[in-house]
């Protein structure tokens, strides 16, 4: 009779205690998963003067916009000691400037290179549907990052900081260059840049409900 009372008690400590150990790691399984952020750079101010170029679409003077999205997980697709360059998904970047405006259908590209007198910020973004590719090029604070950008992007401080316009096409400063209709033109550029990142929601465990114990 002993025994069995044994028997039973075993039985009940495993189809109880096993369980709630179970879940218990997968509950610490998914808090020690490392949360992802998404990060988010606006760029916006006013074109011109130009630098260079016949200005086909007549942007001189009218405002612009660069808004990128992108995941801080991204692995640069080339970098050197100083710069790296990231493959952005279609969909990351919306461009306006004037009354253009556009998301980008296809891959782009976002450019980070740190200088002792400038971190410069590049995205090269493509319309296929016209025709049109834009390169926005943009001269923030030396040290706004740490070589850690070089491994994954991340936010740039300070934020927002003002951009100064290019006074020539090659010359420092910021600048933005479209080639469209067989010809290229380049426009300086100010205004001001800013940076944030969120954290991407984390869903529940699908595996945790199979392991609550109802009353």
């Amino acid at each position: 009779m002993l025994s069995k009372v044994v028997r039973m008690f075993a039985l009940v400590f495993i189809a109880v205690v096993v369980p709630c150990a179970v879940w218990a790691q997968s509950i610490e399984i998914a808090a020690a998963t490392p949360t992802t952020h998404t990060l988010t750079i606006s760029i916006k101010g006013t074109l011109g003067p130009i630098l260079s170029g016949s200005d086909p679409l007549g942007l001189d003077g009218k405002s612009g916009t660069v808004t990128v999205m992108a995941s801080e997980s991204l692995s640069p697709t080339k970098h050197t000691a100083t710069s790296a360059t990231y493959t952005l998904p279609p969909g990351a970047i919306k461009v306006t400037a004037g009354t253009n405006k556009f998301t980008t259908k296809s891959p782009s590209k976002m450019i980070i290179n740190l200088t002792s007198t400038a971190d410069i910020l590049t995205f090269i973004v493509t319309d296929t549907k016209n025709g049109l590719v834009v390169t926005d090029t943009n001269f923030l604070k030396a040290g706004s990052w740490t070589n850690a950008v070089l491994k994954h992007p991340g936010v740039f401080k300070p934020s927002p900081q003002k951009l100064t316009s290019a006074t020539s096409a090659t010359g420092p400063g910021c600048k933005v260059k479209y080639t469209v209709f067989g010809s290229t033109t380049v426009l300086g550029f100010h205004g001001s840049g800013a940076s944030s990142a969120t954290v991407d929601p984390v869903l529940p465990d699908e595996n945790v409900d199979q392991y609550e114990v109802e009353p």
